[in-house]
């Protein structure tokens, strides 16, 4: 599903903004409050980060884990269930809605991003779409993930792939683009 935003207000290669001023602002107080009071946090301080990200509209369950350095574009479009994990330095570029299932993990310094532009468009119009880490599935070290990425329960993304289109239940990929190389073994 793709939510291209209003092009009669957005001219983006001529420096227009994608997104109106009460959104920007309310983004730029975000910024400021996550930099100021989150972000550094020490490691043990997962509540008071969730606390944080609850204030701007993040749907976090009490068991979900936010490490310090992670960074989240618009809270309001975060979902974690029970026991999920952004690890360290992780870049959530939640321009659209981004869901992390029960025990799901994503691990340091990985990028889930759900925008991007239309290429074919004269505009270069800002195009955002929803991104799925299932149930007990695991992005590792510095991956990519891309707009609309649906990822399995179970599903293993190896470090350092980039991941463009779905991938299937408790299959592993690895690489760029990722490519499946195995199936994973079921577990609980």
């Amino acid at each position: 599903m793709v939510m291209p935003l209003d092009a009669s207000r957005s001219r983006p290669l001529e420096g227009g903004p994608s997104f109106p001023l009460r959104h920007r602002l309310r983004r730029l107080i975000w910024g400021l409050v996550w930099g100021c009071c989150g972000i550094w946090t020490p490691s043990p301080c997962h509540a008071w980060r969730r606390l944080l990200l609850r204030l701007f509209g993040a749907r976090l369950a009490a068991t979900a884990k936010v490490y310090p350095g992670v960074r989240v574009w618009d809270p309001k479009n975060l979902t974690m269930e029970s026991f999920s994990c952004l690890g360290r330095d992780v870049n959530c570029y939640a321009m659209a809605p981004v869901t992390i299932r029960s025990y799901g993990v994503v691990s340091q310094g990985a990028h889930l991003c759900a925008g991007t532009h239309d290429v074919d468009d004269a505009n270069f119009q800002l195009q955002v779409r929803p991104i799925v880490i299932g149930e007990r599935a695991w992005i590792a070290a510095e991956a990519f993930v891309g707009p609309g990425v649906m990822v399995g329960d179970g599903a293993v993304l190896g470090a350092r792939a980039v991941l463009m289109k779905d991938l299937a239940a408790w299959s592993v990929a690895v690489g760029n683009p990722a490519r499946v190389i195995r199936q994973r073994r079921r577990i609980g």
